[in-house]
């Protein structure tokens, strides 16, 4: 299967975009809402919102071929880290593709517990925005559950707004 560079490239811009609106939309919300346990995996928005972010970074790294150094720290957990960091490193996605000439290149890395796999880098970005699309739903569905509107995160939204 082969995916165009650009379709990649707008597929990170999307993540970027959607998970920039979560945010903003998070900060308006008290602070006890922001922590409330669902009783979920990731328990509280801001700590599925941390999982995300931690996961943009870990393979953020992977594609550099560097090593993770562990998923999520305790500094992770904090709604600055959100507002600063994480555009920050979704920046570092985009820099990374617009320099990637082959979107087929096979992407070399280990997971967490040190198991080697390879990956085409195209299967790599669709999971990372995939992922990220899976657990900001998540998020909606909390804020939902909370009273509040979450933004209008569909894909079909960004691609109106280009």
């Amino acid at each position: 299967m082969s995916v165009s560079a650009e379709v990649i490239r707008q597929h990170l811009a999307y993540t970027a975009w959607a998970s920039e609106r979560l945010v903003r939309a998070v900060e308006q919300i008290p602070a006890e809402h922001l922590t409330h346990d669902f009783q979920t995996a990731d328990r509280s928005i801001l700590r599925t919102l941390v999982h995300i972010y931690a996961a943009d970074r870990v393979w953020l790294k992977r594609v550099r071929g560097e090593q993770a150094g562990g998923f999520v720290f305790d500094g992770d957990y904090q709604l600055s880290v959100l507002q600063n960091d994480w555009p920050a490193l979704l920046g570092q996605w985009q820099e990374w593709a617009r320099a990637l000439e082959d979107f087929g290149a096979i992407i070399h890395y280990r997971d967490l517990k040190g198991n080697s796999y390879e990956s085409a880098a195209w299967e790599i970005v669709l999971h990372v925005v995939n992922h990220g699309t899976h657990h900001r739903g998540q998020v909606a569905g909390f804020l939902r559950a909370l009273g509040h509107s979450p933004p209008p995160l569909d894909l079909i939204r960004y691609y109106r707004n280009l």
